[in-house]
């Protein structure tokens, strides 16, 4: 059995594809690819794939992760001709690499991660840059989810003005199990409307071993 850890971006295509569904999109490459799929043990086994963590819809990323057992015992540059050749229009395969069977879970080494959000309405710099210092400047940024409540500023890792024209901001959020930051609800704290601009996941960023 081989453990293997594809990296790949997500693209317009994709960007409405919720996970669960892009587990589908995986297992249809990997039966174009050849590459039997190892499954799980029990009642009903189920493909062993694990996403890093998930992607709301609407988002676009560049540093997506997937890991994926198979019942064989491929060659590494044999895996990645046939999954690069056989991946569908939205994914672009960046690295395949092997992963020893017995490394932690895939989801339980993400600690943050990195988006680009791109908008189109334009802001003179001293106002976005007066905006982003007073969300910063928080002590405490309270936000409600699915009916509780909680404290988006320690969340916030950073929040960086990258270009005017189109105004771009780049933010790195905490995302553990037990606490996420959103980047859509940073932007509301910015006053920007998130259903107006493109945001990118850029990195996933791993906790120090």
């Amino acid at each position: 059995m081989q453990r293997v850890r594809i990296e790949y971006s997500k693209g317009r295509e994709l960007q409405y594809t919720g996970n669960l569904d892009m587990h589908k999109v995986w297992e249809r490459t990997f039966r174009r690819a050849r590459l039997p799929l190892a499954y799980s043990q029990g009642f009903h086994p189920q493909p062993k794939l694990q996403q890093a963590a998930p992607l709301p819809l609407g988002f676009t990323s560049s540093a997506e992760i997937v890991d994926v057992w198979f019942d064989t015992d491929e060659p590494l540059e044999v895996l990645t001709q046939r999954i690069t050749e056989t991946a569908q229009p939205g994914i672009q395969v960046r690295r395949i690499s092997l992963i020893p069977p017995a490394s932690p879970a895939l989801p339980n080494l993400v600690n943050a991660a990195a988006y680009r959000i791109t908008c189109d309405d334009p802001l003179p710099e001293t106002e976005i840059q007066a905006r982003m210092e007073h969300v910063l400047a928080a002590t405490t940024l309270p936000r409600e989810r699915r009916g509780k409540g909680y404290d988006l500023r320690p969340l916030v890792q950073s929040l960086t003005l990258e270009a005017l024209n189109p105004l771009t901001l780049a933010m790195i959020l905490t995302s553990l199990p037990s606490a996420t930051g959103r980047p859509e609800e940073v932007l509301e704290e910015l006053h920007i409307d998130p259903f107006t601009v493109d945001i990118e996941r850029t990195q996933l960023l791993f906790a120090q071993s």
